[in-house]
């Protein structure tokens, strides 16, 4: 190795482990004097990559590649070893027939994993099964900030929606504290919410499931495609639900800004779908899920995919599920269901 390429690495190192001290931002932003290291921290990592003449998206890569990966919890339980004839990349699937509870297809229904923001298809059909006014105007506050996970929000502490936006902005692009806060106004606090979405699983049969919180932020919200396949069946009832999980984007007034936002599910936007009902969802523990009501080769069916690996493995596997059926036709997937 040439003295220039050493120095280059020595100098990529120190970059890494400046950039592993700092201080994490805080999800609102943080002191002046926050403000100040974390400018001084830049600028030092900014000399030091002009100095090793390596880039920004360089020293990322490598960053990524430091990180330790988390395995999912179906990972951890060898899910993802099993096979099935179409090849999916989730390893818990499930497709029944809406209307008749037939079951198209099924890998691993039973299995009990954290679903990431699915929780929050339980958390909108709470709130408009209380018939809470969604014309209130609630407050984003400190309580609703992720402490879990330090994911990002746009809604700022001290952003004042609707509770008709917040559920809009929860079921659409899975906002955590439009959720959280939605949670936090029913009567009772955050606590009474809870225990409500759990008495609603129970009361759907709904015998996998059992929630901490209502963004899907914590792993301890879990469930199986059997139980969620209940969920979605329930959820589909309410026209405003619908509504708000299928709409492409939304904008919204925060502050004095007009903010856009669009649904996570892209298959919304595609016209080869008719999806009646969505939710996405995702943290490490959980994987890539997705569950949704749509027509199908002429039958209103409803699909769960949940631990799925790959940024878009889950519409992948959504695709290669509707080409199947488009195929064989439904028919012929009852009268042989895969397994």
């Amino acid at each position: 190795m040439t003295m220039t390429k050493s120095i280059s690495v020595l100098l990529l190192g120190l970059l890494v482990a400046v950039a592993a001290m700092a201080p994490a931002q805080a999800a609102d932003g943080g002191s002046r004097k926050h403000s100040a290291r974390k400018a001084s921290t830049a600028a030092s990592g900014k000399a030091l990559r002009k100095q090793a003449s390596i880039k920004p998206a360089s020293v990322r890569r490598v960053a990524a590649r430091l990180e330790p990966v988390r395995m999912s919890f179906g990972e951890v339980q060898g899910l993802h070893g099993e096979a099935d004839p179409l090849d999916l990349k989730s390893s818990v699937a499930l497709v029944i027939d809406q209307e008749t509870n037939e079951i198209l297809f099924s890998k691993n229904p039973q299995a009990v994993l954290p679903i990431a923001s699915i929780t929050k298809l339980m958390t909108g059909l709470v709130v408009t099964e209380a018939k809470q006014p969604l014309d209130e105007v609630l407050t984003i506050s400190q309580e609703d900030v992720d402490t879990e996970k330090g994911s990002h929000s746009r809604l700022a502490v001290g952003t004042q929606l609707t509770r008709g936006d917040m559920m809009h902005l929860a079921l659409m692009s899975s906002e955590n504290r439009a959720a959280h806060a939605l949670g936090r106004h029913y009567p009772g606090g955050l606590q009474a919410f809870v225990q409500a979405m759990n008495q609603k699983a129970a009361a759907l049969g709904m015998r996998d499931t059992h929630y901490v919180e209502p963004t899907g932020l914590s792993s301890k919200n879990q469930s199986s495609a059997t139980d969620l396949a209940l969920l979605v069946k329930e959820a589909h009832q309410q026209p405003l639900l619908r509504e708000l999980s299928t709409s492409q984007e939304a904008q919204v007034a925060v502050g004095k800004r007009v903010v856009q936002f669009r649904n996570t599910n892209g298959l919304v936007r595609n016209p080869s779908w008719e999806i009646g009902l969505q939710k996405t969802g995702y943290i490490s523990e959980a994987g890539r899920c997705l569950v949704m009501q749509a027509q199908l080769a002429g039958r209103k069916l409803i699909m769960v995919l949940l631990d799925s690996a790959g940024k878009y493995s889950r519409i992948g596997d959504a695709e290669r599920i509707r080409k199947w059926l488009n195929q064989v036709g439904v028919q012929s997937a009852v009268a042989r269901p895969l397994s």
